[in-house]
């Protein structure tokens, strides 16, 4: 099995990879990805960045919320390193998804460089669909499949940024800011979808309310406040229901 999964031709390899390709393909995530990044490649076009470089960002930072933070801040005249340190702080709220889903796929044969690519991948969409999916693969098959996934939905994204870099002359502005809201929504929709447990759904409410709040309230980091408190709400009362069961 260690052989076959870390050679590159190995059929576990192969066949996961395929697999995750086929899978992601078809998920509504690459719907949801195509149309918010049409939306980026027409912001970054309008506000005067290269074509090569919205496309190397696409395939590095991966996170379309820290990519509309650095495009507007950057174009707003943020200095760059306090841009740096803005772009880090969005994503490493994929830190835990990234150790959540890694202990599902891999084994001791799993080669370091396939680890590597799956945690790069591990963006809400991903990691969503290889939560979802892997499980059902031979585990010997499950890195290669997650870093499937990736491959289809970062390769869908990088085309639909090209294609919005080049029809942003075309694309109405409303058009262009609703295609942006796809993402939040299709995330919504697929926490309510999994949520099955009482503090799965306490947490979504809480955040839910909390958000919104805290934001006309002015309170600064109130993301981080609102996954603060309606994380440990939830974790409380999943304690409370665990001790009277």
């Amino acid at each position: 099995m260690a052989e076959h999964e870390q050679g590159s031709g190995g059929s576990p390899v192969k066949a996961g990879f395929v697999a995750g390709w086929s899978a992601g393909s078809v998920s509504v995530f690459q719907l949801v990805l195509i149309g918010t990044y049409i939306s980026i490649g027409a912001l970054a076009h309008d506000l005067g960045f290269p074509i090569a470089w919205v496309v190397l960002s696409t395939l590095i930072v991966w996170a379309a919320p820290a990519q509309v933070i650095m495009i507007s801040a950057l174009a707003a005249g943020a200095p760059p390193f306090e841009v740096a340190i803005a772009v880090t702080l969005t994503g490493v709220r994929l830190l835990p998804m990234v150790v959540a889903l890694l202990p599902i796929l891999r084994t001791r044969a799993s080669s370091f460089a396939g680890v590597l690519l799956a945690a790069h991948f591990t963006a809400v969409s991903m990691w969503m669909e290889s939560l979802r999916l892997a499980p059902r693969r031979p585990v010997e098959e499950r890195i290669a499949f997650a870093n499937g996934i990736g491959t289809a939905l970062i390769g869908g994204a990088t085309i639909a940024t090209v294609a919005g870099y080049y029809f942003a002359r075309v694309l109405p502005e409303p058009l262009v800011a609703g295609l942006l809201f796809l993402t939040p929504m299709s995330f919504l929709v697929s926490v309510a979808r999994a949520s099955k447990m009482i503090s799965d759904r306490i947490a979504a409410v809480a955040g839910l309310v909390l958000s919104p709040l805290l934001v006309v309230l002015g309170v600064g980091l109130d993301l981080m406040w609102t996954g603060l408190i309606g994380g440990t709400a939830a974790y409380l009362v999943r304690r409370a229901v665990r001790a009277r069961a």
